[in-house]
């Protein structure tokens, strides 16, 4: 029989993996990075604000524990830590299993275009691949699951959604950045100017960075811009979060704010990036211009990326890009307050049968994922692709309340590194 093909070696995939192994399924992972959780990788240096105790998939630790392997079950880690403390050992465990420098370019059905009906259903999944050689292949499949996440496909700065005027010219000029500093990268910043762009976590995390700099540096000027015309929720619930370390994570950007570390701009549309004796200037649409800064971060969140989903069925929804069951429960332009409930393969499933959209990437261009929530649609989906709908119809899980209304900016992954 044909593998359920898993589409990235991120958290969700790696759990994924284990799941079919334990429902004896066969699992291909593809991973386009050169090694397993490659995305997490790229913000090594940051601690989640999730705890160890919500960071391990149940399956996965059944596989690791024989090989002598024991939960992390205290603290915060690091991405670092996470993936040596947790990630790396679980693609070790399931070994050829997983295919780092495999990129996917289309899922399709075999022998059958979108447009084609006629004996769609019965026929397998072809999963069109590229390996890091240059070299391609096409694999069947009996499923495809696909976390491939956003991390590789972040916003704009430009505030329709398109890359502002000279966006481009700028990243390519060294002067502005779609990630969150090290800390010894913020430090060749000190006595400088900084803008940050975005409200969300990954915006307090890196404002979390820079505002030690400027403690030790007092000529550091930080400005962080909103485009929402007030600040509303931009500093998370704080204690009434259940989720401790991610309410602190906000105050601890709020206090910045009001000690002085930090400017807050609101209703701020960004349409372009002008560069002026090498720096960086930002102009809104209202014609309004910030200082020239030597570094812009930006953290406007994530999109997915759906190209290579050009040939498959696909029932999302047209604002969020995420699967239309949930995409009402996730859209901070309609999401209140409180947490939004677990989500599972029902929700998931495509219109092609078999296909299903897990992790980040299943909730678009919303800021609101945690782990916890990837864990329990792996879990479901693979009960369903098993042919256990019981299982699959069932919840495990119930999320932490936030705290905060409005249900912007509490994706899960960086929070402030201490």
């Amino acid at each position: 029989m044909s593998p359920v093909v898993v589409i990235g070696a991120g958290p969700q995939g790696l759990a994924a993996a284990a799941h079919l192994l334990e429902r004896g399924l066969e699992p291909l992972v593809l991973e386009s990075g050169a090694t397993a959780a490659s995305a997490v990788a790229e913000w090594g240096h940051v601690r989640l604000f999730s705890p160890w105790t919500e960071l391990t998939d149940a399956a996965s630790r059944r596989l690791l524990e024989p090989t002598g392997w024991s939960a992390p079950t205290q603290g915060y880690p690091t991405g670092a830590q996470w993936i040596e403390q947790y990630l790396a050992p679980l693609a070790d465990a399931l070994g050829d299993r997983v295919r780092s420098g495999t990129r996917v370019v289309g899922v399709g059905r075999r022998g059958r275009d979108l447009s084609v009906d006629g004996g769609r259903a019965e026929q397998p999944f072809v999963v069109h691949i590229e390996r890091a050689d240059g070299t391609e292949e096409r694999i069947e499949a009996s499923a495809v699951i696909d976390a491939s996440g956003t991390w590789r496909t972040p916003n704009p700065a430009g505030a329709d959604g398109l890359p502002a005027l000279g966006e481009r010219a700028a990243i390519e000029a060294g002067l502005m950045e779609h990630r969150m500093p090290a800390s010894e990268d913020a430090s060749t910043l000190a006595g400088r100017h900084v803008v940050v762009v975005g409200n969300g976590h990954s915006a307090a995390t890196t404002i979390g960075i820079l505002s030690r700099v400027a403690k030790r540096e007092p000529g550091t000027r930080i400005t962080w811009v909103l485009r929402r015309g007030t600040i509303g929720n931009t500093f998370g619930g704080g204690s009434a979060d259940e989720l401790p370390e991610r309410g602190a994570l906000g105050q601890r950007a709020k206090q910045a704010v009001e000690e002085g570390l930090v400017d807050l701009v609101t209703g701020f549309r960004t349409e372009r990036i002008e560069i002026e004796d090498g720096q960086a200037v930002l102009v809104a649409e209202d014609g309004r211009r910030l200082d020239p800064a030597a570094r812009i971060f930006v953290a406007t969140g994530f999109r997915p990326e759906l190209s290579f989903l050009s040939e498959v069925r696909l029932d999302l929804d047209m604002r969020m890009q995420a699967p239309s069951r949930i995409a009402a429960e996730v859209d901070p332009n309609l999401h209140s307050c409180g947490s939004i409930r677990a989500t599972g393969a029902t929700d998931l499933e495509q219109p092609d049968p078999g296909l299903y959209i897990v992790g980040a990437k299943s909730y678009g261009r919303a800021p609101t994922f945690l782990a916890l929530t990837g864990f329990e649609q792996v879990r479901s989906v693979v009960a369903a692709i098993a042919g256990d709908r019981e299982a699959a119809e069932r919840v495990d899980l119930v999320l932490p309340d936030t705290g905060v209304c409005g249900g912007a900016g509490l994706f899960d992954a960086p929070a402030a590194g201490r």
